[in-house]
């Protein structure tokens, strides 16, 4: 792990679907629609000012691993988050047809 990384265990509830998200420390984005909130500058530092909603604007394979790229709809800003088994395999395949 970087050092400047800061597991942040915490619950949410989705800003995009509404879903209420039991967070685990590596939480990232809701598992059901794949919308993130833009709060770190850093994993799990909660530093970034911005708080605008990360929509899933792409899908893509990296060493085996789905590779999930998130848009601030407020600042543009992008970032890569890991799928994980959670996430909803329905709305990962849509996504994965979605073009960039």
């Amino acid at each position: 792990m970087s050092q400047t990384f800061k597991r942040t265990i915490e619950n949410f509830t989705c800003g995009h679907c509404g879903v209420k998200v039991a967070g685990n420390g590596y939480t990232n984005h809701c598992p059901v629609c794949l919308w993130s909130r833009h709060v770190d500058v850093h994993p799990g530092d909660r530093a970034a000012k911005c708080r605008g909603m990360m929509g899933p604007v792409g899908l893509t394979i990296r060493a085996r691993q789905n590779i999930i790229t998130h848009r601030c709809i407020v600042c543009g800003y992008t970032k890569n988050n890991r799928a994980v088994r959670q996430d909803n395999d329905d709305t990962l395949i849509e996504l994965s047809t979605k073009p960039r």
